[in-house]
C-alpha cells in the first residue's frame, strides 16, 4: 500500500466516524422529538380535554342557562375524546362515559342506577389518571431512551477518538519516519558518508525514494572511488608546485587574511608556516618589517603604479645578498548565483631577480672594463702615432715605437676575437673545431714564443717541463694554443718581477696534463669557479682588475670541447697553477 493510499484511507475513516456519529445523534434527536410530540398529541390533549369535561360538570345543576353550556362542552370534549384514544384501557373509559352521559338527565328506570355527575367526575378523573400515568410511562421511556443514546454516543465518540489518535499517531508517522530516514542519510551523505544507504522495506512513494537514492549513493561511492586518485594526484602535483617554486609566495583573502605561504616566502618572512597562515595580514605586519614592505604597496591610492616603482627587496639569504622584487596578482572569481565577477583574495610573490641583477652589475662592469681595456690601446696607439709623425726621432726610437704599437694593436686584436668567440657560443653556432693528432710540445714552443716578449719585460723565469715519453693528443692546435697562451699571459701579469713561471706536461692515464703555474697573489678558495664566468673579474690586492673577463671562460669552453677539463689550484698568497688535459690519441 503506498503512503497516498494510507493518508486516504486515514481521512476516509475519519469522514465515516464523523458521518455515523452525526447520522446517530440525529436518529436519537428524531425519536425523542417523536416521543415527545406523540406525548403532547394524545395524552396532554387528552388530560386538557379531562379538565374541560370536569369544567363542564361543575356547571351541571347551575341555572338553566349554565347548565346547558355545562352540557354543551361535556357533550363536544368527550367527542373530541373519543378521537383521542392512545391508551389501553381508555376506550373503555370513553364508552363509559358516552353511555352514563345519555343516560344524563333521564328519569330513573327501574334495574337501571340513575346517572349522576358524580359517576361522570369519576370516569373523567379515571381517564386523566391514565393518561397522566402513560405521560409518566412514556417520559420514563424517553429518559431510558435518552440514557442508551448517550451511552451509545459516548461508546461510538469513544470508539471514534480512539481510532482518530490511532490515525493521528499512525498516518502522519507513516509519512514523517521515512523523511527521517532519508534526512539522517542525507546528513550523513553531506559529511562525504556514502555508505550509509537506507533499507527499502515497502513499495510505495518512498520506497521509490530510497531506491532512487540508494542508487544515486551507489554512483557517488564509485564517483569517489574513480576520482579520490586524481584528486590526491592533483592536490599533491599542486602543492608540490607551490612548495617547490623558488618565488615566495603569499595568498591573501578579499579582507587580507593570510590563506598560504609556501617554504620559500616562510624562509624570506622568518617565520613558520604556523604562525602566518589564519592570521590576519595586518597583525603580523606588525611583526615583521619586510612583510610591512610588500604590503605597503596595496595601500597605495594607484597600486600599479606603487608595485612598478617599488624597488627591489634586499635580502640576506644563507649568508648571500639576494634581490627579489614584488608582484601583486589580484583574485577574481565569477559568482554564478550573482552572475558577476567578484574580488575574491590578492597573491603577492617575491621573484628572485639576484641573477639579473648580477648580470645587470657584470654588464655594467664589462662595458666599464672593455671601454677602459679599449681605451688604453689606443691611447697608446695614438700617442705612438704622434711620435712617429716627428722627423726628429731616431731610427732606434721608431723601431721601439713600432713595436709598442704592434703589442697594442695585438692586444686589441685578441680582445676583438674573444668578443667575437662568445657572441658566436651565445648564437648557439657552436666551435668549430679541427680536432686531429697533435704533438703537443710544438704548441707548447709555439705559445713560450708568443708570450717571451713579455716574459723578458718582466724579468721572468720561464721554466718549461715536458715529459720525455710525452704521447700525441687529440685536439685542435689553433684552440689548444690560444688557451695555453691565454692561461701563460694572465700568469705573467699577475706574477712578481724576477719570479718563475712553470710550464709542465705530463701524461696521466688515456689524458696529457698541462699546467701553468706562477709565483703570484693566489685565489680565494670561493672564487675558484666563479673566475671561470663570463665577466667575471676578481681584483688582486694592487687594485689590478685583470681584461675583459672573458678569457678564462672561452678557454674552458675550447677545453671541454675538445673533450678536456680545465681547473684551478690556488691559495691566498702562494700562487696559482691553472690545469688541463686533452685526451690521447688513439696509435694509427
Amino acid at each position: 500500500m503506498n503512503l497516498k493510499t494510507k493518508i486516504t484511507l486515514g481521512f476516509l475513516a475519519m469522514l465515516v466516524l464523523l458521518l455515523s456519529i452525526g447520522g446517530y445523534s440525529y436518529y436519537s434527536l428524531r425519536q425523542l422529538d417523536r416521543a415527545s410530540r406523540g406525548v403532547l398529541r394524545a395524552n396532554l390533549y387528552s388530560i386538557e380535554l379531562g379538565q374541560n369535561m370536569l369544567r363542564a360538570l361543575d356547571q351541571l345543576g347551575q341555572p338553566t342557562a349554565a347548565d346547558t353550556a355545562g352540557t354543551a362542552q361535556f357533550a363536544a370534549a368527550l367527542r373530541e375524546e373519543s378521537h383521542n384514544v392512545t391508551e389501553p384501557g381508555e376506550q373503555r373509559v370513553v364508552d363509559e362515559l358516552q353511555r352514563y352521559f345519555r343516560l344524563l338527565g333521564r328519569p330513573a328506570q327501574p334495574g337501571v342506577v340513575a346517572t349522576t355527575p358524580v359517576t361522570l367526575r369519576r370516569l373523567t378523573n379515571q381517564m386523566i389518571e391514565l393518561n397522566t400515568k402513560a405521560i409518566t410511562r412514556k417520559i420514563e421511556q424517553a429518559n431510558r431512551r435518552a440514557d442508551r443514546a448517550n451511552d451509545n454516543q459516548l461508546i461510538i465518540l469513544t470508539v471514534a477518538v480512539l481510532l482518530a489518535l490511532a490515525l493521528v499517531g499512525s498516518v502522519p508517522e507513516a509519512a514523517v519516519q521515512p523523511l527521517r530516514k532519508l534526512t539522517a542519510a542525507l546528513d550523513h551523505a553531506t559529511e562525504r558518508n556514502f555508505s550509509a544507504s537506507i533499507p527499502r522495506e515497502s513499495h510505495d512513494e518512498f520506497g521509490l525514494v530510497v531506491l532512487a537514492f540508494n542508487r544515486m549513493l551507489s554512483q557517488l561511492r564509485e564517483y569517489r572511488t574513480s576520482t579520490a586518485a586524481e584528486l590526491i594526484t592533483a592536490r599533491n602535483r599542486a602543492a608540490s608546485i607551490v612548495n617547490t617554486l623558488d618565488e615566495g609566495l603569499l595568498l591573501l583573502d578579499e579582507n587580507r587574511q593570510i590563506l598560504l605561504a609556501n617554504p620559500v616566502m616562510c624562509e624570506l618572512l622568518g617565520l613558520p608556516a604556523d604562525k602566518l597562515v589564519g592570521r590576519p595580514a595586518s597583525i603580523v605586519r606588525l611583526e615583521n618589517d619586510l612583510l610591512q614592505t610588500m604590503l605597503l604597496p596595496l595601500d597605495a591610492p594607484n597600486r600599479e603604479a606603487a608595485v612598478a616603482a617599488a624597488p627591489l627587496l634586499h635580502i640576506a639569504q644563507r649568508g648571500e645578498e639576494a634581490f627579489y622584487r614584488l608582484a601583486v596578482q589580484d583574485l577574481v572569481s565569477f559568482n554564478e548565483v550573482s552572475e558577476k565577477t567578484e574580488f575574491v583574495g590578492q597573491m603577492l610573490t617575491l621573484r628572485n631577480v639576484s641573477d639579473f641583477k648580477k648580470l645587470d652589475q657584470v654588464k655594467s662592469n664589462f662595458l666599464a672594463t672593455v671601454s677602459h681595456e679599449l681605451k688604453t690601446p689606443l691611447s697608446s696607439i695614438n700617442l705612438n702615432t704622434k711620435l712617429l709623425q716627428d722627423e726628429r726621432l731616431p731610427a732606434d726610437e721608431r723601431l721601439r715605437v713600432t713595436g709598442h704599437i704592434r703589442q697594442e694593436t695585438q692586444r686589441l686584436q685578441r680582445m676583438v676575437s674573444e668578443l667575437l668567440d662568445v657572441s658566436r657560443l651565445d648564437l648557439g653556432t657552436g666551435i668549430q673545431l679541427d680536432v686531429r693528432p697533435t704533438n703537443l710540445a710544438e704548441v707548447l714552443g709555439y705559445a713560450t714564443a708568443t708570450v717571451q716578449p713579455q716574459v723578458t719585460d718582466k724579468q721572468l723565469h720561464l721554466d718549461v717541463q715536458l715529459s720525455a715519453e710525452l704521447p700525441a693528443v687529440r685536439a685542435d692546435v689553433e684552440k689548444s694554443t690560444w688557451v695555453l697562451i691565454n692561461l701563460m699571459a694572465n700568469a705573467i701579469r699577475y706574477s712578481p718581477l724576477g719570479g718563475t713561471l712553470t710550464v709542465r706536461a705530463v701524461p696521466a692515464g688515456g689524458v696529457v696534463q698541462v699546467s701553468v703555474q706562477d709565483r703570484g697573489p693566489g685565489i680565494a678558495a670561493e672564487n675558484h669557479e666563479k673566475i671561470f664566468q663570463r665577466f667575471a673579474q676578481i681584483p688582486d690586492k694592487t687594485g689590478y682588475r685583470g681584461g675583459s673577463g672573458l678569457g678564462l671562460s672561452i678557454a674552458r669552453e675550447f677545453i671541454t670541447a675538445q673533450g678536456g677539463r680545465l681547473w684551478v689550484e690556488s691559495e691566498l698568497g702562494s700562487g696559482s697553477c691553472f690545469f688541463f688535459t686533452l685526451p690521447v690519441a688513439e696509435a694509427a
